[in-house]
């Protein structure tokens, strides 16, 4: 797993848990289907600019948050 992809997977997953998400809240919210979503949590994937757009969005952040 890249190191960007794991600080990725830990952020997203810290943000939903903080805003007392479930993982399939956060993929209605967003428009992320819930198996994309849980896979980006596991560090998976490497998203789209698009894709991260729609989770900041979601958890009312900014992309940049997300990859901290």
């Amino acid at each position: 797993m890249s190191a960007i992809r794991n600080r990725l997977a830990v952020r997203l997953r810290q943000l939903r848990e903080e805003r007392g998400l479930t993982q399939n809240k956060l993929s209605k919210r967003s428009g992320v289907s819930h198996g994309y979503l849980a896979r980006l949590e596991i560090g998976m994937h490497d998203p789209s600019l698009r894709t991260l757009a729609k989770l900041a969005k979601a958890l009312k952040v900014t992309v940049a948050d997300l990859i901290r």
